[in-house]
């Protein structure tokens, strides 16, 4: 089985992609309940202080990674173009212009989706994403092919 497609990144894509990364970390996680507590602690009768703490812990994340995302679109020139990436039995190439870089299945990190993108881990921190709006009727193939080729520990794919 082979599947070939293109993929557009853009600042939204990125920001999909930054928010679940985050909150799905440690870091993320605890901000997002330290925050949470906090707006709830003012409910239970703390003072002002703790909701406007609570307000800012729960939005500051969010911002800082939409700001972020529009930054990295903007300074990374490989984002202005497609990826053209083909998913064979041996692994996963991307190319651009007349670059490509190829990885074997059994070196990917681990795959997951959003409710906007799937996302193919390449390590723990580096990842190709496929908005699922550019996969188009092809995700349910690229899905196919990432679930025969990955360990069933490493997909987290919901459809």
């Amino acid at each position: 089985m082979e599947v070939e497609f293109d993929v557009k990144i853009t600042p939204g894509v990125l920001y999909d992609y930054m928010l679940y990364h985050t909150y799905t970390s440690a870091a993320g996680l605890i901000g997002a309940v330290a925050g949470a507590l906090m707006v709830v602690a003012y409910f239970m009768g703390a003072g002002i202080l703790i909701l406007i703490a609570g307000i800012i812990i729960l939005a500051y994340l969010p911002w800082t990674l939409f700001l972020k995302s529009r930054q990295q679109y903007l300074a990374n020139p490989a984002f202005k173009m497609p990826l053209h990436y083909k998913m064979t039995e041996e692994g996963v190439t991307v190319s651009q212009n007349d670059e490509t870089q190829g990885q074997k299945w059994e070196d990917m990190y681990k795959a997951v989706s959003t409710s906007r993108s799937l996302i193919l881990y390449t390590s723990p921190v580096n990842a190709s994403i496929f908005p699922k709006k550019d996969l188009g009727e092809k995700a349910p193939g690229v899905i196919e092919i990432i679930s025969t080729h990955m360990p069933p520990k490493k997909v987290k794919i919901r459809s």
